[in-house]
């Protein structure tokens, strides 16, 4: 069952990806996407774009949506030539088994030169993720550092995302910084050496460091 935040509750089920794949955590950010790909039968064309931030996870959705639907994945529209994506639409629509581009920006953004393609791209609907919430945040914090193997006390998390800059990539660089500096220090993560670490290498908020608040998740 995929972990859910403490701010929504989705009865999903998408942890049956690939054998180095987990759970898909899901927030309030993601939420919305994730039902849409979980709904195949409502899709008005056989073909969505998902966006994201890179490292928000839209790749995992991806494979997670491939096994589910058995439909094909495009990871990267930039990553196959403009007819190969359009005979991809086309393929979708007559067979019926749905195509997931995933991409940085929305169509409109693509500067698409195959009329064609730029005609069928125009009524594609076009998913989006937004940057973690506080709960998303705290989860992935946990996750990133599980798939380390680091057992991370709870509230070294908690201590983290209220003075963190609210992005995926900050998300990522904040894991991999303590990380390092555990097995510098053969420390273990504390919310000192959590402190000390993202304080040195400008990935706090210095201004940010006095906050009380934690996220409040369940």
């Amino acid at each position: 069952m995929a972990r859910t935040t403490g701010q929504i509750a989705l009865p999903l089920d998408w942890s049956a990806g690939g054998a180095n794949d987990g759970p898909l955590l899901v927030g309030t950010s993601n939420a919305d996407a994730v039902r849409y790909l979980r709904h195949v039968a409502t899709w008005p064309v056989r073909t969505a774009v998902l966006t994201g931030p890179r490292g928000s996870g839209r790749s995992l959705m991806g494979r997670l949506f491939a096994h589910d639907t058995g439909g094909r994945v495009i990871d990267g529209h930039d990553s196959v030539s403009e007819e190969e994506l359009f005979h991809a639409w086309n393929a979708a629509q007559s067979s019926g088994k749905p195509l997931l581009i995933i991409a940085d920006a929305p169509p409109a953004d693509w500067n698409v030169a195959l009329p064609d393609l730029a005609s069928r791209l125009a009524a594609v609907p076009v998913l989006t993720i937004g940057e973690p919430d506080d709960c998303l945040a705290r989860d992935l914090i946990e996750a990133l550092f599980a798939q380390r193997g680091v057992a991370l006390a709870p509230e070294v998390a908690a201590y983290i995302v209220p003075r963190m800059e609210r992005s995926y990539a900050m998300l990522h660089r904040i894991v991999a910084a303590l990380d390092a500096a555990s097995l510098e220090k053969s420390r273990g993560i504390s919310v000192r050496l959590t402190r000390e670490t993202l304080l040195s290498q400008g990935l706090i908020d210095p201004d940010l460091l006095e906050r009380q608040d934690e996220p409040t998740c369940r």
